[in-house]
């Protein structure tokens, strides 16, 4: 008997259609105030949130997913991956290139049969998977065409999550609980990164989740930001640092956990400076605060101790799909973007001493009307082994 697509199960798609209709028609909406006449989604994460499947084909060129008022969703992909694609989304409308250099062709093919060649088309210029290569074939072939960087619509509309959505940050919390458990339990003397990491993957997926790949790091090494472990071996009186999370429907609700195996004067000093800082964001955040004022409040800590130079970064980022994106909402100096109800947000901690050594503390959060709901059960004080 012939297989049809409709007889494909929908292997990627872990909400139901009506889930994903509901976020279309909300970065509508958005599309509507930006005044654009289309949009062309080419983020990993943001494909993913609209449509379930995860985009991994797009390595090969762009699989933008076309979103225009009145008119299905469409996505323009590689023939070699149509299968997937439309069995890994609850997208229905499908169009297909076969090379490289066909991409350019196919989406500006699809543009004139939508009648947006001469309108406001909304591109992901600041996301991954989109080059400037990319974006000037398609001029070149839409010559009227006007390009509008819409980097951050997608971003906003899903930093608010749905109910479903904070069910699967639970689950993730829940998966991400248990690796940071693992990882305090099988500190001692002599034991490599390596092996706690086996230990940790071990640990989620007896409980039936994935890991992301992330930072676990021993002595000197913890210095290393996003540093992936080695087979170096933890020593006595030295700190231990690790950034991870589990996965459920692609959802990630990072942490950042810390300990020492003895004692360690420094770490425990600058760790104790991170956890005050870390408990100042937390007490800033609820709706209503700008992103903004939420790294101000955790960088007055640090900087009221005399240590502005040990915290390197933000305050902090949305969380989701793929953990993070570029172009998110993030907590950085001067951000001016509000925080709302149910958007979810992790706050990263991590404090350097030059030369020696870096660890912190982390907390994923929902932000309420009152305040942060901690998703997390494993406190954010140092751990000792």
């Amino acid at each position: 008997m012939a297989v049809t697509y409709s007889s494909i199960p929908l292997t990627g798609t872990p909400f139901p259609r009506q889930e994903y209709e509901d976020r279309q028609r909300r970065v509508l909406v958005e599309m509507e105030r930006a005044q654009l006449d289309g949009l062309a989604v080419t983020a990993y994460g943001h494909q993913q949130y609209l449509g379930g499947y995860d985009g991994y084909g797009g390595y090969f060129a762009p699989f933008p997913l076309v979103l225009v008022p009145g008119r299905p969703p469409t996505y323009v992909v590689r023939e070699y991956d149509e299968d997937a694609a439309r069995a890994e989304s609850s997208i229905t409308e499908v169009v297909t290139y076969r090379q490289q250099g066909d991409f350019a062709a196919a989406l500006a093919g699809l543009f004139r049969k939508l009648g947006i060649e001469r309108g406001r088309v909304g591109f992901e210029l600041g996301c991954w998977n989109l080059t400037p290569a990319d974006v000037t074939a398609v001029q070149a072939q839409l010559p009227d065409l006007q390009i509008v960087d819409a980097t951050h619509l997608v971003a906003y509309v899903a930093a608010v999550k749905t109910e479903p959505e904070l069910e699967a940050m639970r689950q993730s919390m829940a998966l991400t609980d248990i690796a940071v458990r693992t990882f305090q339990s099988s500190l001692r003397e002599g034991v490599t990164e390596l092996e706690v990491s086996e230990a940790v993957d071990s640990a989620i997926k007896a409980a039936g989740g994935d890991v992301r790949p992330y930072t676990l790091l021993f002595g000197a090494r913890t210095r290393l930001p996003h540093g992936r472990p080695a087979p170096h071996p933890l020593g006595s009186n030295e700190p231990a640092f690790t950034e991870l999370s589990g996965v459920k429907h692609g959802y990630a609700a990072g942490l950042c956990r810390s300990a020492v195996l003895g004692r360690h004067a420094g770490a425990e000093k600058l760790h104790a400076l991170a956890e005050e800082a870390l408990e100042a964001g937390l007490a800033t955040v609820k709706a209503g605060v700008t992103a903004g004022e939420v790294d101000a409040a955790v960088r007055k800590v640090v900087e009221r101790a005399g240590r502005a130079e040990v915290f390197r970064h933000r305050a902090g980022y949305q969380t989701g799909i793929n953990w993070s994106e570029r172009g998110n909402l993030s907590l950085e100096p001067n951000a001016r973007d509000v925080l709302e109800p149910r958007m979810t947000l992790h706050l990263p901690i991590i404090l350097f001493q030059a030369g020696e050594y870096g660890l912190g503390c982390s907390e994923n959060i929902v932000v309420t009307e009152k305040g942060a709901e901690i998703l997390s059960q494993t406190p954010h004080t140092l751990y000792r082994a």
